[in-house]
């Protein structure tokens, strides 16, 4: 499997950087007939953060704070589309964001949180992504991959990592969580429909496009044993039973809830998970396309992460909390590119 990863990702980067200047924003009315027009939607795992160099560049004052960068699955695949015959050019509008919530889509305007070259007062509230994407009927195929923010994941992994440190278990605090905390079950529960929603406006506002909807890629290892507990390069002081947890009773009911939203509209729904299980978080570098609390990224990105106590710097790493890395945005556009051209087939 990392073969094929290996030749996309040599074949995107010979197509050259410059193309992904261009897929920031709208920019003017090509018409249906000259263009096929493709919005990608999404959060940080679809803008790239540390992955490749920024869009817009650093200093550029278009910057918004959303952490969009060149070599995110998006822009991938637009680079690949644009060296094959489909008749007409793809323009991508991107318009993904660093820590958007489902509500973010189409509902509530976001206030980004990228922590590279922060302005004085943080950044500026961003429109909703259908707004920035400009949605329309021209818009021919949308793509969107949200939800982890919702449930939040942000919430759900440090109670882990805290109460890991102290042996105790964050699968029983979710189960049956204190009086003002929503259990698992409940989020869930909420996300699914904040998603079928959310996939309401966007048919509306697009009522021509074919929307594809992606699922996340496998985080945590089928054994969570295969885990050094403790490494901040993988996924801290969580127990190995709470990694178990968090993989079938978090992660996979969550591809599940946004599959099941994306059905009831009858839109293709992308599985990145059954492709990553053996490149997840706790794989060593070189095979794991998951990089962990602390991993590698570009110079430009932070070693600490702002509001909380990461701190990875000391091992030579920067705060990647995380994330899908290069190679893991290169296997996600090999399937978002087949989605992609289907959907365009049968325009």
């Amino acid at each position: 499997m990392r073969h094929p990863v290996s030749r996309r990702r040599t074949r995107a980067l010979a197509v050259g950087l410059a193309l992904a200047a261009a897929t920031l924003l709208p920019t003017g009315s090509a018409g249906a007939a000259d263009q096929y027009e493709w919005a990608a939607l999404g959060d940080s795992f679809t803008a790239g953060v540390f992955v490749g160099d920024p869009v817009p560049p650093l200093g550029d004052p278009s910057q918004d704070g959303c952490a969009r960068t060149s070599e995110s699955y998006p822009n991938l695949v637009e680079r690949e589309l644009a060296q094959s015959s489909l008749g007409k050019k793809v323009r991508l509008t991107n318009v993904a964001c660093s820590s958007a919530v489902i509500a973010n889509i189409a509902k509530v305007k976001q206030t980004p949180i990228s922590p590279v070259e922060t302005p004085p007062g943080g950044w500026p509230a961003v429109d909703t992504q259908i707004n920035r994407a400009g949605l329309d009927a021209d818009t021919d195929v949308v793509t969107i991959a949200i939800g982890g923010n919702s449930l939040p994941f942000g919430d759900i992994f440090p109670k882990c990592l805290e109460l890991g440190a102290a042996d105790k278990s964050c699968r029983e605090y979710f189960t049956n969580p204190p009086a003002g905390v929503e259990s698992v079950r409940e989020r869930l529960n909420r996300v699914q429909n904040e998603y079928t929603e959310m996939l309401a406006e966007v048919h509306r506002a697009a009522p021509n496009a074919k929307v594809i909807t992606i699922g996340y890629p496998a985080i945590m290892p089928n054994d969570a044993t295969a885990c050094d507990r403790g490494s901040l390069t993988e996924l801290g002081t969580t127990t190995h039973a709470d990694i178990d947890w968090m993989r079938d009773d978090v992660l996979k009911p969550l591809n599940k809830r946004i599959q099941r939203a994306a059905a009831s509209f009858g839109d293709r729904f992308v599985n990145l998970y059954s492709s990553s299980e053996d490149n997840n978080v706790c794989e060593p570098e070189g095979v794991k396309w998951m990089e962990g609390i602390c991993g590698d990224a570009a110079d430009y990105w932070p070693a600490t992460f702002p509001g909380t106590d990461v701190d990875c710097a000391p091992l030579g790493k920067r705060a990647t909390m995380i994330h899908p890395n290069a190679a893991g945005h290169a296997n996600t556009a090999i399937l978002v590119e087949r989605a992609v051209r289907h959907a365009l087939s049968q325009h």
